[in-house]
């Protein structure tokens, strides 16, 4: 643990609130600078840049790279989250600047969340639970949803969430296949690998999305994958809302091209298209992948321990760059 006395004379910028409890905690170690309540942004960093040595953002908020050139001091970047998309990673690579994420703590709740859509969607969870709160039921009989177990799972990004959700698909007696850059050498020989994600889709009936967020990414999910995955097939995405064209999911949505969609992220979050919005073959949830109370406690903890770790002896116990 980092002595306080010796790092409250620290300067750290939050670029936007994470947990209350969170922000007491690293605003009890370090002399802590809240952008967010700035009125006047540009001035604040004027006032206030020149003694900055670290950041403390996440996948929401990130750092771009006329942040990180206005603080001369800055030596450490923490994200709170896997994703890092939105920090500059090579603006502070150029700077010498080492950045860190939060990995392995929230595999199992991401995953969880993965199997609650895959399993929302097609049998109408949501949907009847407002056909129940309306007073409906007694008028008609509700409609009939779609069986989940045998059914086909495609994973786009098997690494440590993939994996997890991998495992819980195959508790619903769901075959695996899965699409990388390149093959996994870990994973089993059960598991079959496509290299093209429409290829893929084609041979799923669930392609749910658990790879990084990115400009390599962005659309990666586009109008063809979509048409390849079918009027019977869903789409789960708990990865990042950019890698799917979310116009084209509106249209395939539309026009019948797939069967529903359960999304915990979006393009342009927190704003949503009305088109998802009034579909009832949507399931639509404000990023909550992560949103447990011991995972985001775990999140906190690591945040601290790479925090703490470069202020204390220059080692980040997960950093990224």
């Amino acid at each position: 643990m980092t002595d306080t006395a010796s790092t409250r004379d620290i300067d750290l910028l939050m670029v936007g609130p994470l947990a209350p409890a969170l922000i007491d905690d690293i605003g009890s170690r370090y002399r802590l600078h809240r952008l967010w309540e700035a009125a006047d942004r540009a001035a604040f960093l004027r006032r206030h840049g020149a003694a900055i040595r670290g950041i403390v953002t996440s996948g929401r908020f990130g750092a771009d790279r006329a942040l990180i050139e206005s603080l001369p001091k800055l030596e450490v970047i923490n994200s709170f989250g896997v994703g890092y998309d939105p920090i500059d990673v090579d603006a502070a690579r150029e700077r010498n600047v080492v950045v860190t994420n939060t990995p392995g703590v929230l595999d199992e709740c991401v995953a969880d969340t993965a199997l609650a859509l895959m399993l929302a969607v097609p049998r109408r969870i949501a949907e009847a639970d407002r056909y129940v709160r309306e007073g409906r039921w007694p008028e008609a009989s509700f409609g009939l949803g779609r069986k989940v177990t045998g059914k086909r799972c495609g994973i786009v990004g098997l690494g440590n969430i993939g994996r997890q959700i991998a495992a819980r698909a195959e508790a619903f007696a769901m075959p695996v296949a899965y699409c990388n850059r390149s093959p996994r050498p870990d994973a089993p020989d059960r598991y079959r690998y496509y290299a093209d994600p429409a290829e893929l889709a084609a041979n799923s009936d669930f392609l749910v999305l658990a790879l990084p967020g990115g400009a390599h990414t962005r659309h990666l999910v586009d109008a063809r994958v979509l048409k390849a995955l079918g009027s019977q097939g869903y789409l789960i995405n708990v990865a990042r809302g950019t890698v799917v064209d979310e116009q084209a999911l509106v249209s395939a949505l539309q026009h019948g091209e797939i069967a529903g969609a359960g999304l915990d992220v979006f393009e342009h979050e927190p704003q949503v298209p009305q088109a998802l919005i009034d579909s009832d073959r949507t399931v639509l949830l404000p990023h909550i992948g992560s949103g447990t109370a011991e995972t985001r406690d775990a999140m906190g903890d690591l945040l601290l321990a790479n925090l703490d770790g470069w202020f204390s002896s220059r080692t980040a116990r997960t950093a990224v760059a």
